[in-house]
């Protein structure tokens, strides 16, 4: 493919806004969709989106092709579809997207968190989806980015290098073979497995916020929630869920980063304990907390991130004891299931299978 390539941006939030006008700037042609037609109101009257961006960043008027709250006018001749919605509405993009999909058509997920693409191809199949249509996901947003008003967003860094995984990973050269000419940042992610048990904010989010919850209530979020927040203790932690995290990889044969070699790649950021690098990280420096814990460190990425890991470290034989308090900590504080709720291996679609048996299915869609 290339700058043929017809791209539809399902969700206007900040990332769907910037992927949007950006891949516009670029010279593809783009349909943002969003099921709410008010909130792209503006964004369909001007025809596009400004964009603002870091020096010698992207920037100027992204000239959109076509806003739609219709989905199937969305989707109407689309190469490769960007879904750029929290993770918690994965599932209900899918059922919603059956009628609609084209065969040889991609669906990329932006991110897919924990198990995203495994939930999103059992979805398609539940519902008896005839296309033949690729499901890959990123292992993180490609993008730092904000939206600035109804019709403007801000790109503040498009990452280097982002792994992306299609499901099957027999599928995975397609997939960046078509991205490429808008994406060369994204890298052979290996499989999908590998993508979500590299999910770095299933550690990071959820406990660092929820050991803050006093704090986070009686300031508002006001304080530096990865310097002031990120006590010794908290790191202990935060390390702890770390090791689990790495151990549920490789009890499914795959090699985690941990998170003392995460901050190091992303941020060259070193030192002798978890605290320690997360200290020496001056982009940390400056980024408050939450102002409320009914935000996406709990919400998305208890469900979604922390809940699925755990679910496979049960399910193979890995004990998971200090995310299970994490995420029994959120189901109170929120009076919640999020067990329920979340991406549990029946969702998944894998709740039968052996380990070598998931490792077929995500290298090569054998079941």
């Amino acid at each position: 493919m290339s700058k043929k390539t017809r791209y539809t941006v399902l969700g206007a939030g900040n990332g769907g806004k910037a992927m949007a006008a950006h891949l516009a700037l670029m010279g593809f042609s783009v349909t943002l969709y969003n099921r709410t037609l008010e909130h792209v109101a503006v964004i369909k009257t001007r025809g596009g989106i400004d964009l603002s961006s870091y020096e010698d960043g992207p920037h100027g008027f992204g000239e959109l092709a076509l806003v739609s709250s219709d989905l199937g006018e969305a989707l109407e001749g689309a190469h490769v579809v960007m879904v750029v919605v929290p993770a918690t509405a994965h599932a209900d993009v899918a059922r919603a997207l059956v009628p609609h999909l084209r065969d040889g058509q991609i669906v990329v997920l932006n991110p897919g968190r924990t198990g995203g693409a495994l939930e999103f191809c059992h979805t398609l199949q539940e519902c008896d989806c005839e296309a033949d249509v690729t499901v890959a996901e990123a292992e993180t947003l490609i993008y730092a980015a904000r939206s600035e008003g109804p019709a403007q967003a801000r790109i503040f860094r498009i990452k280097e290098a982002v792994p992306i995984a299609a499901l099957p990973a027999t599928r995975t050269h397609q997939v960046l073979e078509a991205l490429s000419p808008a994406y060369p940042g994204f890298i052979d992610g290996k499989n999908v497995l590998q993508t979500s048990l590299n999910n770095m904010g299933a550690i990071f989010h959820p406990a660092l916020t929820l050991l803050n919850a006093g704090r986070i209530e009686s300031t508002g979020g006001e304080f530096q929630f990865y310097i002031d927040g990120v006590t010794p203790s908290v790191a202990s932690v935060l390390e702890a869920l770390d090791r689990e995290r790495v151990t549920v990889a490789a009890a499914l044969g795959i090699r985690a980063q941990t998170g003392m070699e995460w901050l190091r790649m992303a941020y060259d950021a070193t030192g002798e304990t978890l605290h320690e690098a997360i200290h020496n990280q001056p982009g940390y420096r400056g980024i408050k907390a939450p102002a409320t814990l009914n935000n996406r460190y709990i919400t998305e990425d208890v469900p979604m991130s922390l809940v699925p890991i755990a679910a496979l470290g049960q399910r193979y034989g890995v004990a998971v004891r200090g995310m299970d308090s994490i995420i029994r900590l959120a189901c109170i504080v929120h009076r919640t299931d999020y067990w329920r709720r979340g991406r549990t291996l029946d969702r998944l679609g894998i709740e039968q299978l052996s380990v070598d048996e998931v490792t077929r299915y995500v290298m090569e869609g054998e079941r």
